[in-house]
């Protein structure tokens, strides 16, 4: 049956098709593109205005809690920059060890409670992730289109640079849920980009294609092998922590030098801090077309010339370049191989680095397209092949469903994300979470809910014979290998004595379209509470190994500790394990950060004592090798 709706800025009635957006989800700017009918070209999104494209990947909290994204946002960078959070992408799937050394140059607070853990950001007592972020950034560009088209849209394709891990990728995949979309596919910003170009989308066409991508925040260089409108990707290579981000940097260290400003003043004054970091991405952008900048800040002329621009970046370049060299090893494959190399990213067009590309690859560079909204365009291309407006490009076989094992509290750790191309193999690492743990029930379920308890149950084992050691000891593999009809064999395996058991699933696992189809929406209509829920109960499996390790560190070394220090320990402890009896994760984040602030000086005390304590009374000169 044909939808039928009615267009409210024209005021006719219209037969409604689904679209499927393709949207760029970037570390400086993101982009919404959709193909309007088949033989017709992707085209980006523009403001209400009809003047930009790009929105800026920024979302501002206001003191009453109202949320702003975008150039809006953006405007806010300098006067509440505690309340302002950008270059989101870099943080997605990293954990505070991952991202310590960006803290100062940030305007806001990144959280360290766990290094190990995903890193959460503060404002106001309100604890945020790079997901829940990432998917107010998401809801703007799906409200941008909505009320360009006039109609409601669910159904988007979401790209990632090439080199995300699972971890940034399932990420994303999350944010897109939490946004209210169905994400079709996350596709590589690299086959995106060949896409836009038109790479791929002629059936005889065959072509070896660099994709050269430097954005933002990320980078990465992709070499692609295209037959027969089949993308095939040979190597890729790239830093997802590297982009137009550090040309900014290099321009704020060189001001703070040569204006003898203390660096601490990058830390100490957020304003201060946002404001020399916008003029260090004007100055970038002049730069590529004049031979100086020059502009006032604190009362001081400040200036920079191109050729010291070029210089102090010119080692940035080179690890691009050095990626290119490795990725073209890979794939094995010389210069003189390659058909075309495209340019993707607003950092490419900084000349230093189309000039070192050039030399490298030695043929002059496509930079036909916008390099700001390729990356949209092409996944707008594959949105439009997913809708059946695109022919030609072959879509190779996936698994409909994600597929993954339960964790503590009910929580669905996804393995194998749906919309994988199949034969694949993927595996996680885990733990016990109880000393002297000797069995682990591994259980297997199917779908896109965040608690298992809503997804399909598709079988269980246990593996027996761990090594009774403490919580967190054992090195748990689970494998989760997908051939290519659909068959699911799961694999545990202790990493340190060799235990393993495995089991082996059907293909398809009974499932049919409509019960399929019944899955994935019930995950869209249930994203917002799913969320919550996933980060109540993450929070409370967080605290509940704070609260254990706690009382383990207590135990160990209360032969030094002094009274004082033990009862402080023991009120936040308390504390803690109160707070998990209620339903707020952020007073839980809280109260962990409370009893981490305190504790980590002492663990740290604990540690050199052991250190001075096992080398007392050893001559490291004398020791003996056998």
């Amino acid at each position: 049956m044909a939808k039928i709706s009615i267009n409210l800025k024209k005021g006719n009635i219209q037969k409604q098709e689904d679209v499927i957006i393709g949207i760029d989800l970037g570390t400086t700017n993101s982009l919404v593109a959709y193909v309007p009918a088949e033989g017709k070209p992707a085209r980006a999104i523009k403001d209400q205005e009809g003047k930009n494209t790009l929105v800026p990947s920024i979302v501002h909290f206001d003191q009453t809690g109202s949320i702003v994204v975008g150039d809006e946002a953006k405007n806010k960078l300098e006067i509440n920059p505690e309340r302002t959070i950008y270059s989101v992408k870099r943080l997605m799937g990293k954990s505070y060890d991952d991202v310590a050394s960006f803290q100062k140059l940030l305007g806001y607070r990144i959280i360290n409670e766990d290094t190990e853990a995903l890193v959460k950001i503060e404002v106001d007592g309100k604890y945020h992730t790079p997901v829940t972020l990432s998917a107010e950034i998401l809801k703007h560009l799906k409200a941008r289109i909505e009320n360009n088209l006039g109609q409601v849209v669910s159904k988007a394709v979401i790209t990632v640079p090439a080199y995300f891990n699972d971890s940034q990728r399932q990420a994303t995949r999350d944010a897109g849920k939490l946004a209210g979309l169905d994400v079709l596919r996350i596709v590589n910003e690299p086959t995106a980009a060949a896409l836009a170009y038109g790479i791929g989308l002629d059936s005889s066409e065959e072509k070896k294609v660099v994709v050269y991508d430097l954005g933002g925040g990320t980078f990465d260089v992709s070499i692609l092998e295209i037959q027969h409108g089949i993308f095939d990707v040979m190597s890729t290579h790239g830093d997802t922590f590297l982009g137009g981000d550090d040309f900014d940097r290099a321009i704020i260290e060189h001001w703070m030098t040569a204006n003898n400003w203390d660096t601490v003043l990058l830390e100490e004054d957020k304003g201060f801090s946002q404001s020399i970091r916008l003029l260090a991405e004007k100055a970038k952008k002049a730069l590529s077309k004049k031979d100086s900048f020059s502009a006032e800040l604190k009362g001081t002329q400040i200036t920079i010339r191109k050729q010291d621009f070029e210089s102090m970046i010119r080692p940035i370049v080179e690890r691009t370049i050095e990626s290119c060299k490795k990725a073209m090893k890979d794939a094995g494959f010389a210069p003189k191989d390659i058909d075309e190399v495209i340019m993707v990213g607003g950092s490419t067009r900084v000349p230093l680095v189309h000039d070192m590309v050039k030399a490298f690859f030695e043929k002059d560079l496509n930079t036909s397209q916008n390099p700001d909204e390729v990356v949209a365009l092409g996944a707008a291309v594959q949105a439009a092949v997913l809708a059946g407006k695109q022919k030609g490009v072959l879509l190779l076989d996936i698994t409909p469903l994600s597929l993954g094992i339960e964790t503590m509290g009910g929580l669905m750790d996804v393995i194998i994300s749906r919309n994988s191309k199949i034969p694949t193999a993927l595996a996680r690492n885990y733990t016990t979470s109880i000393d002297g743990q000797k069995n682990l029930k591994i259980s297997v379920f199917q779908g896109e809910r965040d608690l298992v308890a809503h997804n399909r149950k598709l079988g269980e084992f246990i593996l027996q014979g761990i090594p009774p050691r403490p919580a967190g000891i054992p090195k748990i593999e689970v494998q989760f290998m997908l051939d290519a009809d659909g068959i699911l064999v799961v694999k545990a395996k202790e990493l340190r004595s060799g235990v393993e058991q495995q089991i082996t699933i059907k293909s398809q696992y009974g499932i049919s379209e409509a019960e399929m189809a019944k899955m994935l929406l019930d995950s869209i209509q249930n994203a917002k509470s799913d969320m919550e829920i996933k980060a109540l109960l993450e929070a409370k499996n967080e605290a509940q190994n704070v609260i254990v390790n706690t009382d383990r560190f207590v135990k160990q070394h209360k032969s030094w500790l002094s009274e004082e220090q033990i009862s402080s320990i023991v009120r936040l402890l308390d504390e803690l394990k109160s707070s998990t009896k209620g339903e707020d994760k952020d007073v839980i984040n809280q109260a962990m950060t409370s009893l981490n602030d305190y504790a980590t000086p002492l663990a740290h005390e604990a540690m050199d004592k052991v250190i001075q304590e096992s080398l007392s009374g050893q001559d490291i000169n004398s020791t003996k090798v056998d």
